[in-house]
């Protein structure tokens, strides 16, 4: 492992190191499994993380038509023809 300087503030430290007595861990085992979860989440690029995407932005925009479920196939035709 390499050694690396990381400087919290005091509540973070206090936080960090009442989380790793609970888990019955070091503060840098904690620090590495956390770094070790963001990654798993940044990998983005994988099929639950696109799923989690869709489902995010499923209903956020309105199309401005009030049968957009039914006609979803003609409208999906007509854009591409524009």
């Amino acid at each position: 492992m390499i050694r690396v300087q990381i400087q919290f503030t005091e509540d973070q430290l206090q936080s960090l190191r009442c989380h790793a007595a609970q888990e019955q861990v070091s503060v840098s085992a904690l620090v590495r499994q956390a770094v070790g979860e963001w990654e798993r989440n940044q990998a983005g690029s994988g099929d639950e993380a696109k799923r989690r995407r869709a489902i995010m932005a499923a209903g956020r925009f309105a199309s401005g038509t009030r049968d957009g479920s039914a006609r979803h196939d003609d409208y999906l035709a007509e854009s591409y023809r524009a």
